[in-house]
């Protein structure tokens, strides 16, 4: 698969707001295991969204050049389901099911700042500014 690593990075840093830390923390707590999907009969024993933020935190930790064609697949699937779900906000967002999902996977959006994952884009998108 073919596309630009560049701009999927730049993406990744717009949507993932919380730190390697902060979303590990997220992680253990029980509002984030009580949401997410779970498959089609609810059997899996850990939600999609709960494995993403665990996956993130991997792409987190890593450097630029560590990164691979999978990684970068994970990161525009995180985009993605960010974007989807910020359309959805509720009334009340501060302890929904909406939120908590977000949070797995790496997006509070009650949340601004910079984020580690802004860190990890700057470089390559500064690269790309000074070769204009």
């Amino acid at each position: 698969m073919v596309f630009d690593r560049a701009r999927v990075a730049k993406e990744f840093a717009g949507a993932v707001n919380m730190s390697a830390a902060e979303l590990s923390d997220w992680l253990a707590s029980k509002e984030s295991s009580a949401v997410g999907w779970r498959g089609r009969d609810g059997s899996l024993a850990e939600s999609v969204g709960h494995a993403s933020g665990r996956r993130i935190i991997a792409i987190l930790n890593k450097s630029r050049r560590e990164l691979d064609d999978a990684d970068y697949l994970h990161m525009r699937k995180v985009v993605g389901f960010v974007r989807r779900h910020l359309a959805q906000e509720p009334a009340n967002p501060v302890t929904s099911k909406w939120r908590y999902s977000l949070m797995n996977w790496g997006h509070d959006p009650l949340k601004s700042g910079p984020s580690r994952a802004r860190a990890v884009a700057a470089p390559q998108i500064r690269r790309r500014a000074s070769a204009r």
